[in-house]
């Protein structure tokens, strides 16, 4: 609730200095998801970062084993809120197995084809 509130008020207060948010990292289950749409609305883009656990976990400071239990578990459980966006509204998946210029690059015609 706390992470939800501070959102919206970060939200409302740029109301009109923008076209859009960009929210990295949120919401992580679907039941966030749910709250966010019942208290902010429906996003109108969700990207979505595929790419394998390995990537992720290449990705990390601490290469480790549990580095990479951790993001297999949050890989597994990503699954149900990708579903969700995928029947609601409109979400872009975004190939990350490449170098994170690539990444980047990719990312940024994602969302600019989308504001046009």
């Amino acid at each position: 609730g706390i992470v939800l509130e501070l959102l919206k008020e970060a939200m409302v207060s740029k109301l009109g200095d923008t076209k859009g948010f960009l929210i990295d990292g949120y919401p992580q289950e679907l039941k966030d998801a749910e709250e966010f749409e019942s208290k902010i609305g429906e996003p109108k883009l969700v990207l979505c970062l595929d790419c394998s656990a390995e990537t992720v976990s290449s990705q990390s400071s601490e290469n480790t084993e549990t580095t990479e239990d951790r993001t297999e578990s949050y890989c597994q459980a990503s699954n149900p809120l990708i579903a969700y966006y995928e029947s609601r509204t409109q979400l872009c998946k975004v190939d990350a197995e490449g170098t994170q210029e690539d990444v980047f690059l990719e990312i940024c015609k994602t969302i600019d084809s989308f504001l046009k």
